[in-house]
């Protein structure tokens, strides 16, 4: 019998394991719905809670950059296996956790595999789609994205109100051995680059991630603010280093590229800006409205399912129109929904928050996409898995600073402790602060994306 991918097509393989992979990243990043359960049972603090999501974003953050070569240089395809593997041992730890440390540690081990995932997968859109459907493809990407944020708080707020917190990790299981499977059948590799890999830059700028994201989760304190600017300086240095070596781990000329550089200073403000709603939105639900994980669940669909929706059509209007155009006015849409949300409080009647929703997932919808396109095609054919690995990075990192946005405003208004109705006051008062944060934020996000409209720094690849 013929394998899958002799019977629909390599192309669109590639395209179909793209977009499962990146249904379960996305779904495993976002399992912020069952964080109160897991915190109750595992008697997490406020502050250990948010870092349930956030160690899985870390690694991700550290790793991307330096993977972009090494994946290009021994395979996309054989990448992408090895990613979705070491996710798959991740998640099985994560099944059997019994207290906060293994849990964890099982997070970070999904985080590595999510990395190689990333990067490869991008990559492999770029490297084996062709041109002229290139934006559609990565659409369909990026509504697997959406597609896994969407249906994490249903299928997770419904299967752990019955099964258990674990049970969010079980689900993850079939989609990932049938990605696994999808993988392992390809016949086609795809390498781009065969010259050694430059382990110096990619420790320095790992090092350098890990502080900066670690300093600014404690920058309340003096050791916080002392690790961020040593991980500040060190990035400087890797961007030092990178101009000096023949073969670097990311060539940071590309930010050269106006467009480049602009589409990608949008998307980490975007993503720093609105990552952490989806968090604020949970515990207002299940702390401060009462609802259970399964009710939470079923509202927090609505803004993933509007992106779900607009991502592909995002996508194939970014191929005929400026895509920066189509990101700015998306960003727009996004700020009008953060600012209605900078007004949360226990009386704000749910039809408020159910349409600052449904406009930010418009916004993101229109954002996504066609700033991606934005960004992979303006750089030329060889540069393509940087490009990827950047895309990964600045992803990640803003979703990391997002939540770690949240973590320090946490820790400032509420102290270390855990979330009981005592504190739900200085619970909604963190909340409206971030949410005014991400507001600001977003008008600059939308100021960025239109920085680099009227270069001509673009490349048919």
């Amino acid at each position: 019998m013929s394998n899958i991918v002799d019977r629909i097509g390599m192309e669109k393989s590639v395209i179909l394991l793209a977009a499962v992979v990146s249904f379960v990243t996305a779904f495993l990043a976002n399992i912020s719905v069952a964080l109160p359960l897991i915190a109750r049972e595992l008697a997490m603090s406020n502050i250990i809670q948010n870092w349930v999501a956030t160690i899985y974003l870390l690694p991700i953050a550290m790793l991307s950059i330096p993977l972009g070569k090494l994946t290009s240089k021994h395979g996309l395809n054989k990448s992408l296996l090895a990613g979705i593997i070491l996710t798959i041992i991740g998640v099985i730890i994560a099944c059997f956790s019994i207290n906060s440390e293994l849990l964890l540690l099982s997070r970070v081990i999904q985080g590595i595999g999510t990395a190689l995932i990333n990067v490869a997968s991008m990559a492999l859109i770029v490297s084996a789609v062709n041109p002229e459907t290139r934006g559609q493809a990565l659409g369909l990407n990026i509504a697997g994205v959406y597609i896994g944020l969407s249906s994490a708080p249903v299928i997770g707020g419904l299967v752990i109100y019955h099964l258990g917190w674990q049970s969010i990790f079980y689900i993850m299981l079939i989609p990932l051995i049938f990605s696994a499977y999808l993988s392992w059948s390809l016949k086609d590799e795809w390498t781009m680059y065969d010259g050694p890999i430059d382990i110096t830059g990619s420790i320095i700028f790992s090092i350098g991630i890990l502080l900066v994201i670690y300093g600014f989760t404690i920058v309340n304190t003096w050791l916080g603010i002392v690790l961020l600017i040593i991980g500040l300086l060190l990035l400087i240095a890797f961007a030092y280093f990178e101009l000096r070596v023949n073969n670097p781990v990311f060539d940071v000329r590309l930010f050269k590229n106006s467009r480049f550089s602009s589409s990608n200073i949008a998307s980490l403000i975007s993503y720093t800006a609105t990552f952490v709603i989806t968090y604020i939105l949970t515990y207002h639900f299940q702390y401060i409205m009462g609802f259970d994980s399964k009710f939470s669940g079923m509202l927090l669909i609505v803004t993933p399912v509007m992106m779900a929706i607009l991502a592909p059509l995002s996508g194939r209007l970014s191929d005929r129109i400026d895509p920066q155009k189509l990101a700015a006015i998306g960003m727009g849409f996004v700020t009008v929904a953060l600012t209605i949300l900078c007004f949360l409080n226990e009386s704000t009647p749910l039809y408020m928050i159910l349409l600052a929703m449904f406009l930010q997932g418009i916004g993101y919808g229109l954002f996504s996409s066609p700033n991606t396109n934005a960004i992979m095609s303006s750089v030329p054919k060889e540069e393509t898995s940087s490009a990827s690995a950047s895309l990964a990075a600045v992803r990640v990192i803003g979703q990391t600073l997002s939540l770690g946005m949240l973590t320090v405003i946490f820790a400032y208004i509420m102290g270390n402790v855990a979330i009981v109705p005592e504190y739900y006051p200085l619970l909604m008062e963190s909340s409206r602060l971030s949410c005014i944060i991400s507001a600001v934020l977003c008008v600059i996000a939308v100021v960025a994306s239109l920085v680099g409209l009227r270069s001509d720094d673009e490349y048919e690849t």
